[in-house]
């Protein structure tokens, strides 16, 4: 996920003010647990698997984190498809080092693999691409070797044609062994950012509705989930309308994408990202019928916002509304290890200021420590 920000200054009122309303919500009475408190993070690697393990257990379980969403794609030690390994990949036993530290903390985890979209990034094609490149929605686009944007190709991120007859077998393998390593009963399929659907130029998507191309592969992964009743995750941004909304290119859609939110089936899970204001969308998934967790980054004044808005929403909501306000994801966008090295003060940013992971995971988790 791209992440463009601007400067924010974080105004010592406002904050307080923000964590003033949160406190209250505690000492109000009301029930105002959130059902979901999660952090999505990349998988990490094997030199920092027990430096990640150790997190688990003496950094989330205390924060009461419930949710550990684990960006896997190829590193795993796929047996199903070993030519998409990633090299150095994790593991069986060191996925089940992972599974045993949420079990003891009582953490669900949830694997990622990015589908559809997200297949290259920047001047570098993913394994799905390289191995298998008649998958390439755009093959007409060459990788350049040097990633600019804008760029004349309107290249960000390159996709997987949904209409190929061969991809499924090949993800779905993907997608069925991560999850029983994992032991989980979600799986996290990405979907965000997708520039790349029903290109002109593609023999099989060419003049095809792309809110229903995009709906239909949810759909096509939802029901595989469904089998080993499992369900599915995806972010939000290619559902919400760009152009009405305001919101850009980025975290909503300007390619007709978004009319899919009525399409899709309602037990699809929603992580609804923003980074660069804490738009209120959650209203927008909810009133589908849809379950979101709002999904911040590195601001810790937007989170206390969203947090704030998420502790609203479920409190003056219905009963049948109040179900679908589920709660929060932390996200956390560069290597895991480099995570831990900021969060422990190993690493430090002196440009970054007050905005960074760390201290936005820390401001959100304290917070909801004072609501709990």
């Amino acid at each position: 996920m791209t992440v463009r920000m601007r400067k924010h200054h974080l105004v010592p009122v406002l904050l307080l003010t923000i964590v003033c309303s949160i406190r209250s919500f505690a000492q109000s009475g009301i029930d105002t647990i959130l059902p979901v408190r999660g952090l999505c993070i990349a998988a990490p690697q094997k030199a920092g698997l027990d430096a990640f393990t150790n997190f688990i257990t003496k950094e989330l379980a205390p924060r009461q984190v419930n949710t550990l969403i684990l960006r896997v794609d190829y590193n795993y030690q796929y047996e199903s498809h070993p030519e998409l390994r990633d090299s150095n990949a994790l593991s069986k036993a060191d996925i089940k080092k992972l599974v045993a530290a949420c079990k003891q903390s009582k953490i669900r985890l949830i694997p990622q693999v990015n589908l559809l979209g997200h297949q290259s990034w920047a001047a570098q094609t993913h394994n799905l691409l390289r191995v298998y490149p008649q998958f390439d929605e755009t093959p007409h686009v060459k990788m350049p070797e040097k990633y600019v944007w804008p760029n004349p190709d309107g290249l960000y991120c390159k996709s997987y044609c949904p209409l190929h007859p061969d991809v499924h077998n090949i993800v779905f393998a993907l997608m069925d062994e991560i999850c029983d390593v994992f032991e989980s009963g979600a799986f996290h399929a990405g979907m965000d950012e997708v520039f790349y659907l029903g290109d002109d130029k593609c023999p099989r998507c060419s003049g095809r509705d792309k809110a229903e191309l995009f709906a239909n592969e949810v759909r096509k992964i939802r029901d595989r989930l469904s089998m080993k009743n499992r369900e599915l995750w995806i972010w939000g941004d290619r559902l919400i309308d760009g152009k009405t909304t305001g919101i850009g290119m980025w975290e909503g859609s300007f390619n007709n994408t978004h009319r899919a939110i009525d399409l899709i089936p309602k037990d699809v899970f929603i992580c609804d990202w923003h980074y660069e204001r804490p738009d209120k969308t959650p209203v927008l998934f909810a009133a589908k019928g849809l379950r979101v967790a709002t999904s911040p980054w590195r601001t810790p004044a937007h989170a206390l916002v969203q947090l704030n808005d998420m502790l609203s929403f479920r409190k003056g909501s219905t009963p049948e509304m109040k179900k679908y306000f589920q709660g929060m994801v932390q996200t956390v966008w560069s290597p895991a290890q480099a995570f831990l090295d900021e969060f422990y003060g190993k690493r430090t940013n002196p440009d970054a200021g007050p905005n960074t992971q760390a201290a936005c995971f820390r401001a959100l988790f304290d917070a909801i420590r004072d609501v709990k």
